[in-house]
C-alpha cells in the first residue's frame, strides 16, 4: 500500500483506534479515516462498569487519546456520524448525512450492542443499560441517589454494576435465570463462588427465575419475576448479554453467524474488508474453530492484528481469549476458552474462602482455561503457558 491508498475504519472503539495507531506505527503513508457513531473521543469501555462508575476515575481518564493525538498522527476522526451503507463494488461507505468516502481497504470494528429485554414496562424511565459512556454518566448519577437497585442478569456487566451499586450504598437484588451467576462463562462451580461473594456483601440473589414485567407509572417502581415475586425498585440495570453489530456487513452481503466471519488474518470473504473486536467471529488457529470474544483484550490485540493484515503482512491471530474483572476487593483474570460442555471438572488451588486462589478447567488431562483471584505475583501468564503447551497434567499436583 502507498500514500494514495485509503483505509477506512468503521467503529471508533478500542479495536478501531488501535488499528489506526498500528497503521501509523507501521509507517502506512495513506489516509486513515476513523468513523465513530458516538460524539465522544474514542474511549476504553472497562472503566464504565468499574472505576468510572464508582467515581474513582475522572471522565478524561477513559479516553484513549486526546484530540490532538489524532491530528498529530493524521488520523481523520469522524465523530457522531453513523455509517449507513457499505458499497463493496464501488469501494465506498455512505454516512447518515449522505457523505460518501472511498476506501482501498476497510476495517469493520462496529462492536456490539446490549440485548434488550422486551418485557412489559421496558420503556419506563429508570431502566438502564450499560454500553456507552453516556449510559455510564446516567447510571452514575442515578446510583449517587442510593435506593433500591435491581440488576437483571448475572453476567459480568450485571455483577460489576451490582458491586458498584452496593459499594455506593444501594440495596441490590440480582435476578438471574440460571442456577448461578456466570454459569455460561465459568460453569456452576465458579458461578457459585461469585454468588457467595455477592451474598457476603449483602446482595440479594434471586436465581433460577427471569423477569416478566417492569411496573411503574412513567418510572420503574418494581420488577416482577417469573415466579410472580414483586421486587420494589428505584432503578433497574439490565445486563442480559450483547449482540454483534453485523447489520452493515450482512446488508453488504458478507457472511455472518454470531459475528462477521473472518479467517485467521481477520479478513472477510471480501479480500478488501476485515473485521476485528466484538463484531468478528474469527477462525482461531489454536482451537481450529471460529469463535467470537466480546472482551477488552480481543479489541486491544485484534485491532493491531487486522491493521497489519491490511498492510499485507502475514497474520495469524491466535491470542488466547482473556478477560478481567474487579468486584469489591476482588480482582481476577481469566484466560482460555471452552464450548458449552467443553470441560470435565474444575481444580482449585489456594484459599478460596479468602479470595486468593487459582482455578483450572480441565478436559481430560488438559487445562483448557484458568483464572486467578487476587494472585497478582504470578498473574495469568502461567495459565496461558499451560494452556498453550497442551501437556497433560496431574490433577492432584495441580491442586497442591
Amino acid at each position: 500500500m502507498d500514500h494514495d491508498d485509503v483505509v477506512v475504519i468503521i467503529g471508533a472503539g478500542l479495536a478501531g483506534t488501535k488499528a489506526a495507531e498500528t497503521l501509523r506505527e507501521e509507517n502506512f503513508a495513506g489516509r486513515v479515516v476513523l468513523i465513530g457513531a458516538e460524539p465522544e473521543l474514542p474511549y476504553d469501555r472497562p472503566p464504565l462498569s468499574k472505576g468510572y462508575l464508582l467515581g474513582n476515575q475522572d471522565r478524561g481518564a477513559v479516553f484513549l487519546h486526546d484530540e490532538q493525538w489524532y491530528a498529530d498522527n493524521a488520523v481523520e476522526l469522524v465523530r457522531g456520524r453513523r455509517v449507513v451503507a457499505l458499497d463493496r463494488a464501488a469501494h465506498r461507505v455512505e454516512l447518515e448525512d449522505g457523505e460518501r468516502i472511498g476506501y482501498t481497504k476497510l476495517l469493520l470494528a462496529t462492536g456490539s450492542s446490549p440485548r434488550r429485554l422486551r418485557v412489559p414496562g421496558h420503556e419506563l424511565d429508570g431502566v438502564h443499560y450499560l454500553r456507552r459512556l453516556g449510559h455510564a454518566d446516567d447510571l452514575r448519577a442515578a446510583l449517587d441517589g442510593g435506593g433500591r437497585v435491581v440488576v437483571v442478569g448475572g453476567g459480568w456487566i450485571g455483577l460489576e454494576t451490582a458491586a458498584a451499586a452496593r459499594t455506593l450504598g444501594c440495596d441490590v437484588t440480582i435476578v438471574e435465570p440460571a442456577d448461578t451467576p456466570l454459569q455460561a462463562a465459568l460453569g456452576p462451580e465458579l458461578g457459585a463462588f461469585f454468588a457467595d461473594v455477592h451474598r457476603g456483601q449483602g446482595v440479594d440473589l434471586r436465581l433460577g427465575t427471569g423477569v416478566t414485567e417492569f411496573r411503574g407509572t412513567g418510572r420503574v417502581s418494581a420488577v416482577v419475576t417469573g415466579d410472580g415475586t414483586v421486587i420494589p425498585a428505584d432503578l433497574v440495570i439490565v445486563g442480559v448479554g450483547a449482540r454483534p453489530d453485523t447489520e452493515l456487513a450482512t446488508a453488504a452481503g458478507l457472511p455472518a453467524d454470531d459475528g462477521v466471519l473472518v479467517d485467521a488474518s481477520l479478513r472477510t470473504a471480501d479480500p478488501d474488508v476485515f473485521a476485528a473486536g466484538d463484531v468478528a467471529r474469527a477462525h482461531h488457529p489454536f482451537y481450529d474453530s471460529a469463535i467470537r470474544v466480546e472482551h477488552w483484550a480481543g479489541a486491544l490485540k485484534g485491532g493491531p492484528a487486522a491493521a497489519r493484515a491490511i498492510l499485507g503482512q502475514d497474520v495469524s491471530y491466535g491470542e488466547l481469549p482473556y478477560f478481567f474483572s474487579d468486584q469489591y476487593d476482588l480482582g481476577m483474570e481469566f484466560a482460555g476458552w471452552f464450548p458449552p460442555g467443553g470441560y470435565d471438572r474444575v481444580i482449585t488451588r489456594g484459599d478460596v474462602p479468602g479470595h486468593a486462589f487459582q482455578a483450572y478447567w480441565l478436559s481430560g488431562s488438559h487445562v483448557v482455561a484458568g483464572l486467578h483471584v487476587n494472585q497478582w505475583d504470578e498473574g495469568i501468564e502461567p495459565v496461558k503457558d499451560l494452556i498453550r503447551s497442551r501437556r497433560p497434567v496431574d490433577p492432584e499436583r495441580l491442586a497442591a
